[in-house]
């Protein structure tokens, strides 16, 4: 007799949050041997839906049936027990201890005395089962970020789980490891196992799901076979829209650089060198994209050139002039915008969303005189802004403290590009981070309309498609070093992927 139809049914679920319904009556359902995808904007439910699955939260309303029973999942040690693993987009993993370490840890079958060369033994056949390389007494901190997710996976397989949950699994790792995760799950379907793949990008649905889902404003709006569906249908049952087409007419004035940095050294935050003898041209007008795994010094560079951070060596000019190490004010001042990678640390909570908004302008001549602010104008501004970027809030004298995540970095966006004046360069650090497709579609448009007005624009972004989209040029940084250059024309996914794990290219000029 064969097993149940589905492994996972959820029906009719329901969850409810302050001030927001999360999930208004969902129903799943995932199949043995399948990839699900579960796609949508961010805040549309897919999260708070598989943590209910995997008891994270608890549903207010519906049924979890598994393996065609009732069940009551009452939190992750129960959902483990029903053979349900959830990968989660931060690993949950200690640095210092081994591979074998970090897969045992929580598991009472275990006992007091630890069998080290049976375990090793299992873990090295299920390595050796997904073809990786890596031991079970390497240190998790040796590891790079796609080897990290191949522990997390262990994890689960060491746990026997017949249900894998992912979520955003793609969002560190480089081509290449993205690739070689998505066979891994293409294997655990072809065992067996149902893989639930929670995610915004369209690619990675066509790239290695069997079924999609997709959610909006907390409800599930269709299931399909993949084989049976496009991109345009995917983003209109998203968004309620097609997407609008990025266009660009501008030309570039290579003559003389805006900004130029000529040998940088800057140390990172455990005072080593992050960022190694970097030199680079950027032009009026221009799209300079950086590619690189996070952690590789492009957030240590940007805020060297912003002023936040101390260059050791090297120089940064500004049409000309020397704006090494100057106060951050003064290079605000002289033109230099900065979206920052970690909004958080550079917004203030506890001052309302008009305030956060003219945080660097608010001494500007077109909100204050030399006396006071005029928050007449301030707040007429901050109006133009909560509707031009989508910043929900019930009114501009609301805290951000309040404000979701995605919320918090639209307010920083619209800061950054909609109130100081006279803006040459924008220095863009992960800006669509966190963000849906049609915010993301929004701020691409952004960044290009103001480099048609003459702005130079740095990004820096983990998602090749976006920087091949929207740069005139592509560098690549490993480990503080730009390992290679690519103008239009020469991008290719595979070689940026290969510089992006420290396989120089041929010398090219920036």
């Amino acid at each position: 007799m064969s097993g149940p139809e589905y492994l996972v049914e959820m029906r009719g679920i329901v969850k409810k949050f302050p001030n927001v319904v999360a999930n208004d009556n969902v129903s799943f359902t995932l199949r043995p041997g399948e990839v699900h995808a579960l796609l949508g904007e961010n805040g549309a439910g897919k999260s708070t839906l598989m943590n209910i699955l995997y008891g994270i939260y608890r549903p207010d309303a519906g049924e979890i049936w598994v393996y065609g029973k009732k069940v009551d999942i009452r939190g992750p040690r129960d959902a483990l027990a029903l053979g349900i693993g959830m990968v989660h987009q931060q690993f949950k993993l200690i640095p210092v201890h081994t591979v074998a370490e970090n897969v045992i840890l929580g598991l009472r079958e275990q006992g007091f005395v630890i069998n080290e060369r049976k375990i090793n033994n299992e873990l090295t056949q299920l390595i050796q089962r997904y073809g990786w390389t890596i031991s079970p007494n390497s240190r998790v901190w040796q590891l790079s970020a796609g080897e990290k997710q191949q522990v997390e996976l262990l994890k689960a397989l060491y746990r026997k789980v017949r249900i894998l949950i992912l979520d955003e699994p793609t969002s560190v790792l480089t081509p290449q490891e993205t690739v070689a995760l998505f066979q891994t799950l293409r294997k655990m379907a072809s065992q067996g196992l149902g893989v639930v793949l929670i995610t915004h990008k369209l690619e990675e649905v066509f790239s290695v799901a069997d079924r999609v889902t997709v959610m909006r404003a907390g409800r599930n709006v269709a299931t399909k076979n993949v084989k049976e569906t496009n991109i345009e249908e995917l983003v209109e049952l998203m968004i309620g829209r097609p997407l609008l087409k990025i266009s660009s007419t501008r030309s570039l004035d290579t003559s003389k650089p805006v900004l130029e940095a000529s040998g940088l050294v800057v140390l990172g935050d455990k005072g080593l060198e992050a960022v190694r003898n970097v030199s680079f041209k950027l032009y009026r007008g221009e799209i300079l994209g950086i590619a690189g795994v996070s952690g590789n010094g492009q957030t240590e560079l940007l805020e060297a050139i912003a002023g936040l951070r101390k260059i050791m060596r090297g120089k940064v000019l500004l049409d000309g002039v020397d704006i090494t190490n100057r106060h951050p004010q003064k290079i605000i001042d002289a033109g230099v915008s900065y979206i920052p990678a970690e909004v958080l640390r550079y917004s203030a909570p506890e001052m309302t969303v008009a305030e956060n908004l003219v945080l660097k302008a608010y001494r500007n001549h077109l909100f204050a005189n030399s006396l006071m602010i005029r928050w007449r104008d301030v707040n007429r501004k901050a109006e133009e802004l909560v509707k031009a970027f989508r910043i929900v809030t019930p009114t501009i004298t609301n805290k951000v403290a309040n404000l979701s995540g995605g919320n918090i970095q639209r307010l920083v966006l619209a800061r950054e590009l909609g109130t100081l004046p006279n803006t040459k360069v924008i220095l863009a650090a992960y800006p669509t981070r966190g963000l849906d497709i049609a915010s993301t579609e929004q701020i691409h448009q952004e960044l290009v309309k103001r480099a048609e007005q003459g702005v130079a624009v740095l990004l820096v972004s983990e998602e090749l498609e976006e920087l091949m989209a929207l740069s005139d040029r592509i560098m690549v940084m490993y480990r503080g070093e730009i390992v290679g250059v690519l103008r239009r024309g020469e991008y290719d996914v595979e070689e940026i992927g290969l510089m992006m794990t420290g396989v120089k290219r041929a010398e090219v000029s920036a």
